[in-house]
């Protein structure tokens, strides 16, 4: 066999190869191939990778490559900063980069370097996520923005880059299922609304704690008039449950909306 190549075989008995390389004390494996010789080639190539450090992560891939370009993160990621990832993830100065495809790279916070390097990104109708205890993790319920959430209006990147995903740059301005945050010139306020066969106004308020306890209301009385709809509810910290259920007695509604639930009876 050819340098850095090894002979296995499938199930049903069809045989293939596979390629590996050992580097500073660790044997890395560089992937399946149909044949001998291409086998061999990602075996060189990764050879080549980790001996010229003349070949950056910033151009390697303008250059031809029968390795994953996933694997070629990685590989360079270990020879410039000393630690390997099985995810393409390459360290940066107080951060590091993701990489989804040669032409899209996501930024994190160093913060964030134990997770990723363990749960692999993945995009399904446009969103990022993450496979977690058998279950889709949307990326942005880390930063605590809801699956709801509309990017523009419940949450902004400050340098206007999508990509960038370190916690200074995510601004949320809406946190809570049906509340947002209205902006006054001297002062702001919380406009609550639900969604019942259309939008309903439920109130505005000062506080966005108060709002997101009026909105639970309004849920809890449309659930009583006959909705039956999956309502999702605020959960609010910091609130013991009877501070809770004072400001829960005590929040008004709209009159409006009252009228309209009436009217269902």
């Amino acid at each position: 066999m050819l340098p850095g190549v090894y002979l296995a075989y499938k199930k049903n008995g069809d045989s293939y190869y596979r390629s590996s390389i050992t580097f500073q004390n660790k044997h890395i494996s560089l992937g399946s191939f149909a044949s001998e010789a291409d086998a061999h080639q990602a075996y060189s190539e990764a050879s080549r990778l980790l001996a010229d450090f003349s070949t950056t992560i910033d151009d390697i891939f303008s250059l031809p490559t029968i390795l994953n370009f996933g694997k070629v993160i990685s590989l360079l990621n270990f020879r410039d900063n000393h630690i390997y990832f099985n995810n393409p993830i390459y360290l940066r100065n107080n951060y590091f980069v993701y990489y989804l495809s040669p032409s899209e790279e996501l930024k994190f916070d160093i913060d964030d370097l134990f997770y990723y390097s363990s749960h692999k990104i993945m995009r399904r109708q446009g969103h990022l996520f993450v496979s977690d205890y058998g279950m889709q993790l949307n990326i942005l319920s880390r930063y605590g923005i809801k699956n709801y959430a509309v990017a523009g209006r419940d949450y902004y990147f400050a340098n206007e880059d999508a990509t960038d995903f370190r916690y200074s740059n995510i601004i949320i301005v809406n946190r809570y299922y049906g509340v947002t945050k209205m902006l006054l010139p001297n002062a702001c306020s919380y406009k609550v609304k639900i969604h019942i066969n259309g939008n309903y106004t439920v109130g505005t308020y000062r506080e966005e704690e108060e709002a997101a306890i009026a909105y639970n209301k309004a849920v809890d009385l449309a659930k009583k008039s006959g909705i039956d709809k999956n309502f999702q509810t605020n959960y609010i910290d910091g609130y013991s449950p009877r501070q809770y259920a004072d400001i829960y007695s005590q929040i008004k509604i709209s009159k409006k909306y009252l009228e309209y639930l009436e009217g269902l009876a």
